[in-house]
């Protein structure tokens, strides 16, 4: 006989129920929709949903539901023509202080999403969206550096009170000329104290030729590549995008993806956008209402915050976000309110010693300037535009002289603190980056991959089951049922871990259909062999599972290892490739090893047979 344990049989129900429940999310599809979410950190309240129907009402455009989140808002329509008209009516309604991104939203249901089903990712290839490979300027880098350190050095020595004829550059070296020897020898001895990432080397009478170490310029340049990314990770935010992929490539690329983007435009004006802070004194001398009332004031400024108060600042800018080179949130030491850190570079931390020193407990204002393009309808015809934003969004007191660290408190909470330190290291991009490549696919390019990549699993799914029944008979028919549980799994999986699919993850797929069958041939012709061998039926099967498993799984432990290596050694599409043949390597294990084995036993093993039909 051969039972098969109750255990075994409740593991296999078990997995199978899974794979079917996290596999359902995959055939709701999505549905066009609006995301309107606010980098200013505005409310997404019922006042903003009431706003919104009111909008689109009026136009008397049809929407199927709006879903609320913590930090956003998703409106839902049938169609992407109305999606569309209802970005341009919606974004005017609210203006701003929101903002209104076109994206696919799953139409899951609520039931689904609550225990965590989610349809698995699809890549670029697949649902349509843009890909752009971005190259870092590193010589701009190196330059900066340069400047940098031509800036301190004049500082430093200024202030140590060593005279000196100038401090320039000249082809990738720093020149400092000094009036004499002695103060060649105390310079040198400065810059071995102060400057330990400039090597001093050979140079002509009383001048000193100095390089920046590899070490060093290593070091920035990472730290500017990965600033960058940062930033672009802020700004890609803003196009509501549900799996972008910005990663670095190479020592000075950045590769940004940004599947289901349907307005690639807009997707290039936001990651080319330039951002920068200024810190400016509060002027607490004039009215305010007379600013508002359109009097010129002299030295002063008219600005607004982040809620639209009208702020008046001094036009003198003490500092720019160019000399921050860090920024981070935390608790003030005495007071316990929130509290940014902020790090200067050395040019930066001279600057502002000596702006703040006379201005101890007056009220300094941070900026933040933003370019950003625009798109309106204009006479039917849309007109881009670039616009300057400026807007105040913090104002502190100064409670003593400020240097390379600082902090600014007064924040509302932590949160606050956490978003102002955001912007303060990652408004601007640290080095110029350029747009080397630009390839779009289009969502009907997406859709026909999908069909594609569709046909080819049935296809071979289809030639591999009429194989088995035709060959094996019954048994050909237990593989076949194993095959479609495997197919089902490898889906829930992807899901389940919100892994992306791409176009190699469906070949990767098409293979494993082939394979999984591999160790049903192994295992049906071991039975076979044991049949002719004179074996009774029932000891045939058992023989021809327990001997054939360490063939089975040499054979599936060999092809992991490959697809292990394809995934640490492979870029995006590889990678894709070698996680969907991982998946379908161990599911068909489990199917075609227990699955077929309870098959077997469900049919066989409950009676007497004479027979087998394999």
């Amino acid at each position: 006989m051969n039972q098969y344990p109750l255990w075994k049989q409740l593991l296999i129900l078990s997995v199978l129920l899974l794979g079917v429940v996290y596999a359902l999310p995959n055939l709701y599809g999505e549905d066009p929709a609006l995301q309107i979410s606010s980098p200013r950190g505005e409310a997404i309240d019922s006042f903003l949903r009431d706003k919104v129907i009111i909008a689109l009402e009026g136009e008397k455009l049809p929407y199927k539901s709006i879903d609320m989140h913590p930090d956003s808002m998703v409106v839902r329509f049938s169609d992407t023509e109305t999606q569309l008209k209802a970005r341009d009516i919606v974004a005017a309604a609210l203006g701003e202080d929101y903002v209104v991104a076109v994206n696919l939203a799953p139409s899951t249901p609520a039931w689904l999403r609550a225990i965590g089903g989610q349809p698995m990712n699809l890549g670029l290839d697949l649902r349509g969206g843009v890909h752009f490979l971005m190259q870092v300027d590193m010589e701009a880098v190196r330059k900066q550096a340069e400047t940098r350190f031509v800036s301190d050095l004049k500082s430093q020595l200024r202030e140590e009170k060593i005279r000196y004829r100038g401090v320039k550059t000249d082809k990738g070296t720093l020149v400092v000329s000094l009036r004499n020897a002695a103060d060649r020898e105390k310079a040198e001895a400065l810059i071995r104290k102060y400057f330990p990432e400039l090597q001093i080397g050979e140079g002509e009478g009383s001048e000193i030729r100095l390089t920046i170490s590899r070490e060093y310029l290593e070091e920035v340049r990472k730290f500017a590549l990965q600033q960058n990314i940062t930033t672009l990770r802020k700004r890609v935010n803003e196009l509501g995008v549900a799996e972008p992929t910005i990663q670095q490539q190479g020592r000075d690329r950045i590769v940004v993806q940004l599947p289901g983007v349907q307005d690639t435009a807009r997707a290039k004006d936001i990651l080319g956008a330039t951002a920068t802070l200024e810190f400016h004194m509060v002027d607490t001398e004039h009215d305010i209402q007379d600013a508002l009332d359109g009097k010129p004031i002299p030295g002063s400024r008219l600005y607004r915050d982040r809620q639209g108060q009208p702020v008046l600042l001094k036009k003198r800018i003490m500092l720019t976000g160019d000399h921050i080179i860090d920024a981070s949130s935390g608790i003030d030491s005495q007071s316990g309110s929130p509290a940014v850190f902020i790090t200067l570079d050395g040019k930066g931390a001279a600057k502002f010693a000596r702006e703040t020193r006379e201005r101890v407990g007056q009220p300094m204002a941070v900026v933040f300037i933003e370019y950003k393009s625009a798109t309106r309808i204009e006479n039917g015809k849309v007109v881009r535009e670039r616009r300057k934003v400026e807007e105040v969004i913090n104002i502190a007191t100064i409670r003593e002289q400020l240097s390379k660290r600082f902090q600014i408190t007064g924040l509302d909470s932590t949160e606050e603190a956490r978003k102002l330190a955001l912007l303060l290291r990652a408004g601007a991009l640290a080095a110029p980056v350029e747009i080397i490549e630009e390839r779009t696919v289009g969502p009907s390019l997406g859709q026909e991959n999908i069909d594609r990549g569709v046909e080819s699993v049935i296809v071979g799914f289809i030639l591999v089951l009429l194989f088995m029944a035709v060959y094996y008979k019954v048994f050909g028919l237990f593989a076949d049922v194993a095959l479609f549980v495997n197919l089902v799994l490898i889906v829930a999986l992807l899901s389940l871990l919100q892994a992306t699919l791409t176009l190699p993850g469906i070949a990767g797929i098409v293979l494993t259909v082939g394979m999984a069958v591999d160790a049903n041939v192994l295992i049906y012709e071991r039975i076979r062999e044991e049949l002719r061998n004179g074996n009774s039926p029932h000891a045939s099967i058992r023989a021809g599972y327990e001997k054939a498993f360490s063939t089975i799984a040499d054979a599936n432990i060999t092809t992991l290892i490959a697809a292990i290596v394809l995934f640490g050694f492979g870029t995006g599409p590889i990678k894709g490739f070698a996680v969907t043949l991982s998946l379908g390597i161990l599911t068909s294990m489990f199917t075609a090893i227990m699955g077929t084995r309870a098959l077997v036993s469900l049919v066989y093993g409950g009676r007497r047979i004479k027979r087998l039909a394999i």
